[in-house]
């Protein structure tokens, strides 16, 4: 997996660019339960039969969830250091 906060020359200061939506899955999922990340981001996919595949689709047809599961993504790589 690439470094989570390595900035590219393009973006530079878009902490998410070049980081997977599976990746940011992955993370979420090692730190958190489902049902953990369900009670941060109210969404059926995390409570209902939760996976990293059915997450992935809802979140990428969804660009509100998506952008909270990306932001709960930040809070929790920021508390890492």
């Amino acid at each position: 997996m690439k470094e989570q906060n390595e900035a590219s020359p393009s973006q530079p200061n878009n902490p998410l660019h070049g980081v997977k939506l599976a990746d940011i899955l992955e993370h979420l999922t090692q730190k958190y339960t489902w049902e953990e990340l369900a009670d941060r981001v109210n969404i059926n996919s995390f409570k209902s039969n939760p996976s990293i595949k059915s997450s992935l689709k809802f979140l990428r047809r969804t660009p509100w969830a998506r952008e909270k599961v990306e932001r709960l993504y930040l809070k929790s790589i920021k508390k890492q250091h």
